[in-house]
């Protein structure tokens, strides 16, 4: 099975890169940001972003756009501070794509300022590793 890990950000804290490179040490993939677009077909694309103000960046949803036809499935790896999950926001817009996304995915919370101080925790990013694991079969 043919993966790609793509990721975006704009914290300077690093959470959501970081679990995006500890999804990759699992995937034995490499991890790169949504500015670099696929090189070929995929199977399975770990999209690994954060919730800003509320919904997915414009940065996200245009690099599905451009790549919607190398997608053969995205499965959804979020953080936040809030505890939401980007998940219904990236079905809208693989489903306009009419790229299928998987049910299952990945999501912990994350700190922001003085909020949820120190998430993700160590724990947190074994469970991407071993969630990053079971979807690469």
């Amino acid at each position: 099975m043919k993966i790609a890990i793509r990721y975006y950000t704009k914290s300077k804290k690093g959470n959501t890169e970081r679990l995006a490179k500890e999804i990759a040490k699992s995937a034995g993939e490499r991890a790169v940001p949504v500015s670099t677009d696929l090189r070929e077909k995929v199977d399975r694309l770990f999209l690994v972003n954060a919730m800003y103000a509320s919904n997915i960046d414009k940065e996200v949803k245009d690099f599905l756009a451009r790549n919607k036809d190398k997608i053969g499935e995205v499965v959804n790896f979020s953080t936040s501070c809030s505890g939401k999950s980007t998940h219904g926001m990236v079905k809208k817009v693989c489903d306009a794509l009419h790229i299928p996304l998987s049910d299952k995915e990945f999501h912990c919370a994350a700190s922001w300022i003085f909020i949820n101080k120190g998430l993700p925790s160590d724990d947190d990013f074994r469970k991407a590793r071993q969630f990053a694991q079971s979807m690469k079969k």
